[in-house]
């Protein structure tokens, strides 16, 4: 009786020493090894090497296989066995039960008859993928080897074996594990007894890998486009390269189609989309957009960049974008960028020109623009060198046109201890313009030097603190900043790239005022800050950070921008801010500007979130600006209980008594299937709102149904989590 027949017969104590283990241990596979075989039952009748027949409570085991019935026949020569009766097959995690099973056990080849099946394996993709569990019942299932099984009028589904929510029923379906791809013909999906949809060929991944066919369709509504249905084809070329087809129909407007092109190798990498509707019955004519992203490394140091965009007419996008964020688009961009970067200095060569939308005004191309960098942080006698600088050629149809050279070079000593810093810094900003088409009396050139002076110093102190109990260290971290640099007319110089910065904590320690290099504001000024922080000593991790800082003018301010005033106060705005974690999975942020010179707020932010764990989070803050902002932002994703989730986010203009964006929807884990139901209405620029709805049944391991909402709610919900997703796993 081959092997293991032998040597039960040499000695039987490893039979009589046999008891069956309540789950089998998968080991590695192993080709063309003979491994022992060993049969058990009430009844046990055959020839030596040749045949063995089992009856009643029927057991043949091998390493990594078990097999139970009420009979089993097992032919030695051909590794064959025969089963009848409350069959059971186990076979590492597979297990499949039925009346009959024929089955050559070394090259998995036979079939089953009437079976009940659980099928699982581990993706191949690891950890990054968890195992494929595959539940049904079939007339028939073939076994095409280890790693292939057909099956015929099968049932397939996720959910379990127990009265699945949800399940695919086919004529005929192939599970190709090797490939980890499910292949069905004449499918349709059940979910709660009620079919969904239908499909003659269904194809799917079994561990969420890429692979072409047909996604699910998917819709929206809106006020301007009506009911938005799309059928995409996704296409997989090449392990790094593919695309997707979308025929799509809008119901108020006509048939258009969406593609969208995608590639990736190590030293490039892009993306291509284009959207075409040869007519459109409401605008009157055809209309196009298109855009392509690509960057790529040429050559060690040197990298280049491409960002073009273009639609056929200005409400393209207000009109048709596929994403309502979309809608609120001012400005299409198209650039091109080579950049070089090597230990200590680097360039970049800018080529770009903006596509206006809607009611917006052209905007200044800039063809070309040089920039270029260097810096030495250990230069002559320990000082530190450091150079910014380009070129840049501003055209414009009908305004001012300019070719731009800016040259500044600085020069630092830092000196530093543990404790302290001071560090001078002087540098020489140097710029030259060449000007056409500018308003009468402004000369065809201009040239600007200016000196600026600063000194940065700062002192840090330390000590022990508590915190409910908890061992921290706390720092008191004065600083104190100074800049000078002379007045200089420059009224004459248009204004191209250049605006007032943001008054804040990083521009309150900037040695400029404007943003740009059209404007060089003159000062004289010291900056007097203190930071404090609270600080874990195990692990460097910051709890808690508040700092105060005010700035101080020792002149009246007069270089401007066109048709603003001079500052003549010597004090400016007081800015505060504490952020941090105060509380268990809570953080917070609060910032606060306060003009002392009319004794009033002149903007604040008062932001919170309570992110317990995945799928709960809370958040809330309100800005104000005054005179022009005043905003309530409300977000959430929260458990309901029994399954059910609630998200949303409300964002309202206190100031305009108008809801700029407003989500809201439900979501339901049903364990093996998820879905979503969710509204977003957004206001857009043109002062109109766009409304859409998001419908998405989604079949864990198989395929969803209708429009995905996951990406409106990841950017519009910070700490938003996927409900029917293992936070746990990579």
């Amino acid at each position: 009786m081959g092997t293991a027949s032998r040597l039960a017969e040499r000695d039987p104590s490893p039979l009589l020493g046999l008891k069956p283990a309540p789950a089998l241990t998968p080991l590695p596979r192993v080709s063309n090894d003979e491994r022992p075989t060993f049969l058990l039952g009430e009844e046990i009748r055959g020839r030596t090497d040749d045949i063995a027949v089992v009856k009643g409570d029927a057991e043949l085991r091998r390493i990594g296989s078990t097999l139970t019935a009420d009979e089993i026949t097992y032919l030695l020569p051909t590794d064959e066995v025969r089963a009848r009766g409350h069959v059971v097959l186990t076979q590492e995690k597979d297990v499949i039960t039925g009346p009959e099973l024929n089955m050559q056990l070394s090259r998995r080849e036979g079939h089953f008859l009437n079976p009940t099946y659980l099928i699982s394996r581990p993706s191949k993709l690891g950890q990054q993928r968890g195992a494929s569990n595959a539940y049904g019942t079939a007339a028939r299932i073939d076994f095409e080897g280890p790693d292939v099984e057909t099956m015929t009028n099968a049932t397939y589904s996720t959910c379990g074996p127990n009265d699945p929510d949800w399940y695919a029923r086919v004529s005929e379906l192939r599970l190709d594990h090797d490939r980890e791809i499910g292949h069905g013909r004449n499918g349709t999906i059940w979910f709660k007894d009620v079919p969904v949809l239908y499909a003659p060929s269904l194809s799917f991944s079994l561990n969420s890998q890429r692979k072409s066919g047909f996604l699910t369709p998917s819709f929206s509504t809106s006020e301007s486009k009506g009911l938005d249905f799309s059928f995409p084809y996704y296409w997989n070329i090449a392990p790094n390269m593919d695309a997707t087809i979308a025929p799509r129909m809008i119901s108020k407007r006509g048939i258009a189609m969406n593609g969208e092109f995608r590639y990736l190798d190590q030293r490039y990498n892009g993306v291509a989309r284009l959207e075409v509707m040869p007519n459109d019955r409401v605008f009157g004519e055809g209309r196009n957009a298109f855009s392509l992203m690509h960057t790529q490394t040429l050559a060690p140091g040197w990298t280049g960049a491409l960002n073009l965009n273009s639609a056929s007419d200005r409400n393209y996008y207000s009109d048709l974008a596929s994403r309502l964020t979309s809608t609120s688009q001012a400005y299409l961009l198209r650039q091109g960028v080579l950049s070089y970067g090597s230990t200590w200095w680097g360039a970049t060569l800018n080529m770009q020109r903006y596509q206006p939308l809607l009611n917006s005004a052209e905007a200044y191309a800039l063809l070309p623009q040089l920039s270029v960098y260097a810096n030495r942080p250990e230069f002559l006698y320990g000082s530190s060198f450091n150079l910014t600088g380009g070129f840049s050629r501003f055209s414009h149809s009908t305004a001012v046109n300019a070719a731009r050279t800016v040259l500044y070079p600085q020069i630092s000593l830092p000196l530093e201890s543990q404790a302290f810093y001071v560090t001078p810094k002087l540098g020489l900003h140097m710029t030259r313009y060449h000007l056409s088409q500018q308003a009468a009396g402004v000369p065809d050139q201009i040239t600007r030097n200016l000196p600026i002076l600063s000194v940065d110093s700062g002192v840090v102190f330390e000590r022990d603190a508590t915190w409910g109990g908890r061992a921290l260290t706390q720092t008191l971290e004065p600083r104190l900043f100074y800049v000078y640099a002379p007045r200089k007319d420059q009224s004459q110089i248009p204004v191209f790239d250049s605006a007032l910065a943001e008054f804040n904590f990083a521009q309150i320690f900037s040695e400029n005022r404007f943003v740009g290099s059209d404007r060089i504001g003159d000062t004289n000024q010291l900056t007097a800050a203190v930071v404090s922080r609270l600080i874990d000593p195990q692990t460097g991790a910051e709890l808690l950070r508040g700092a105060v800082a005010q700035r101080y003018y020792f002149r009246d301010q007069e270089v401007t921008l066109p048709g603003v005033a001079g500052r003549t106060d010597r004090v400016a705005d007081l800015l505060a801010a504490l952020s941090g974690t105060l509380l268990p999975d809570t953080t917070m942020d609060l910032a606060w500007q306060y003009n002392p010179r009319e004794a009033r707020t002149e903007r604040y932010t008062i932001a919170a979130r309570w992110h317990p764990g995945p799928t709960r989070v809370l958040s809330a803050s309100y800005r104000y600006y005054r005179d022009i902002l005043r905003d309530l932002d409300l977000t959430a994703q929260w458990p309901l209980g029994s399954g059910w989730y609630g998200v949303g986010r409300y964002n309202y203009s206190v100031k305009d008594k108008r809801v700029t964006q407003a989500i809201g929807g439900l979501e339901y884990d049903g364990g093996c299937w998820a879905f979503r139901v969710v509204g977003q209405q957004l206001a857009t620029i043109n002062q109109r709102s766009n409304t859409a709805i998001f419908l998405q049944l989604e079949l864990n391991g198989l395929t969803s149904v209708g429009s995905s909402p996951l990406d409106l709610l990841r950017r519009n919900i910070p700490g938003y989590g996927i409900i029917n997703v293992d936070p746990t796993q990579p």
